[in-house]
């Protein structure tokens, strides 16, 4: 590069009271009008009622996040090899104690054979129970265990799908 030409004294006094530049404070991120604060509290209380109301919906829905996690440790039973009559005699009771919890126990703790039936068909969003689980249901509870041996696999499988079905999807009025 070319030698630089020595500066006029002037020149070199001008640009020795030049000051730096002066960079403005930091924006703030505090709201600069009530309006902004408001809506910032609006969002945090909806924010807060939307949690509350999550926490309520999941505790008073842990009863059907327990059974079905019993009806799976008694699929894995019947896949490891228990027989599937033994493993269906573990969801009638799985089914009464899903009922009782969520209608108390006036309104469930009577219901047997068809009007405890016609009570699952009545809480059940889309459809009535299958028929191997309708007749477990209905007569499981009488059959002796040499008759609930002779239950298929197929059948078995049956009963353990609809009865995830109406644990998942039962309805409780309010």
């Amino acid at each position: 590069m070319a030698d630089a030409a020595p500066l006029d004294p002037s020149v070199r006094a001008a640009l020795e009271k030049l000051a730096d530049i002066m960079t403005p404070p930091p924006a703030s991120f505090l709201p600069q009008t009530w309006a902004w604060a408001a809506l910032a509290a609006l969002a945090l209380a909806l924010a807060a009622v939307r949690l509350v109301r999550w926490q309520r919906h999941r505790a008073a829905n842990r009863y059907r996040a327990e059974a079905l996690a019993e009806l799976a440790r008694i699929e894995r039973a019947m896949a490891d090899g228990v027989a599937p009559g033994t493993a269906l005699a573990a969801i009638p009771p799985l089914i009464k104690r899903v009922a009782l919890t969520a209608w108390g126990r006036p309104r469930v703790a009577a219901l047997a054979q068809a009007r405890w039936l016609a009570f699952l068909r009545a809480t059940d969003r889309d459809a009535a129970p299958s028929a191997p689980l309708a007749g477990l249901l209905d007569d499981g509870e009488y059959r002796s265990a040499a008759a609930l041996a002779a239950v298929s696999h197929d059948d078995a499988r049956a009963c353990m799908q609809a009865a995830r079905h109406w644990i998942e999807a039962h309805r409780v009025s309010a």
